[in-house]
């Protein structure tokens, strides 16, 4: 007869739902410089323009990472790049 595996420990789950609760962002050092952004969906798309603009996807590696439609159409984004184009 074979026994029941133990359960695994959740403490580590614990510490994850603990920080994610208490709004500490995670420090991602990729490289990348972000910004996050809502904004009603015509200027968002002003601003996504803006950056790729600025910073073209060529070079920089400009692009949206995430995205999320938010109640009254506000559009909220975020939008990764290189900090120089080296």
């Amino acid at each position: 007869m074979t026994s029941i595996p133990p359960k695994p420990p959740l403490e580590g789950l614990r510490r994850q739902m603990r920080k994610a609760a208490s709004g500490v962002k995670p420090n991602i050092s990729d490289g990348y410089i972000r910004e996050t952004f809502s904004l009603p969906r015509s200027i968002a798309r002003v601003k996504a323009r803006e950056w790729f603009e600025t910073y073209p996807k060529a070079a920089y590696w400009t692009e949206i990472e995430s995205w999320y439609v938010r109640p009254n159409d506000v559009i909220e984004f975020t939008i990764r790049r290189l900090p120089s184009s080296d």
